[in-house]
């Protein structure tokens, strides 16, 4: 096949296409790389402007939609979609779910666990960014902002408090707001540098999605031991496909779905 992602000359092997941008995605990549018994390659949304290197094969842009998602399984005949892209990418996961039933596709979803709250947390949970924003309320305060940057544009309805916004790139475009500042940064973020942080910028309230993992767990651990509010946007009820949460039982699956006849 001209133009295949793939091994034309190993078309004997099961090829497996993993939805990445996550730190779960690249493990599992990391681990299949060294297994000869399967093709896998995967694919990133291509939001962030310098992706790490992968450790399979990689393509990078969107597929256009369901119906190109479609058309790249059916063409690229790949035997088993693993969507591990990010919790809140409902998108791409629709997307994933739909095409996969469409073409007939084995998938399953590899979902780091969500936090749980703890003893001395003070979350508010919220549904989405949106709710986030009223649940601010009318009082200025000092908010941190760690929800990425494609949703950040729904603080301008809230122009009255100061924000510190910190994302892997800039929000583009700018965010209309009076009272801003970014931090560009890539996790993990360890809880002794996120007290400090908030310590020094005399942040009153974090706003946060449940993402669950650990990179980015600092914020959270930081929040409870300085008992600062953190407005949490829960996941949404997941896709009605097998999940695991971790790379092994990932791999336990693949083996199982993927086995000699």
């Amino acid at each position: 096949m001209a133009g295949s992602l793939f091994d034309t000359s190993a078309m004997e092997k099961p090829r497996i296409l993993i939805l990445g941008g996550t730190t779960e995605a690249r493990e599992l990549a990391s681990r299949l790389a060294a297994d000869e018994r399967y093709d896998t390659a995967i694919s990133l949304a291509g939001r962030t402007a310098d992706p790490k290197p992968q450790p399979v094969k990689t393509r990078i842009g969107g597929f256009g939609g369901t119906d190109g998602l479609a058309r790249f399984l059916h063409d690229e005949k790949i035997a088993l979609l693993v969507d591990a892209t990010h919790p809140f990418a409902a998108r791409i996961s629709h997307n994933a779910t739909e095409a996969a039933e469409r073409t007939g596709t084995r998938l399953f979803a590899l979902r780091r666990p969500e936090w749980q709250t703890e003893p001395g947390d003070r979350w508010t949970s919220v549904e989405s960014v949106a709710e986030a924003v009223d649940a601010l309320g009318a009082v200025p305060r000092r908010v941190f902002l760690a929800i990425g940057r494609q949703e950040a544009f729904h603080f301008e309805a809230a122009p009255q408090h100061s924000y510190i916004i910190r994302s892997v790139d800039p929000v583009t475009p700018p965010l209309n707001l009076p009272d801003q500042q970014a931090i560009l940064a890539t996790g993990p973020f360890a809880e002794a540098d996120e007290a400090a942080l908030f310590q020094a910028r005399k942040i009153d309230v974090i706003v946060a999605k449940n993402s669950g993992g650990s990179a980015t767990y600092g914020k959270i651990a930081a929040a409870r031991r300085l008992g600062i509010e953190v407005i949490m946007v829960e996941r949404r009820k997941p896709a009605d496909v097998p999940t695991v949460g971790r790379c092994d039982e990932a791999l336990d699956l693949i083996a199982h779905w993927l086995a000699p006849a």
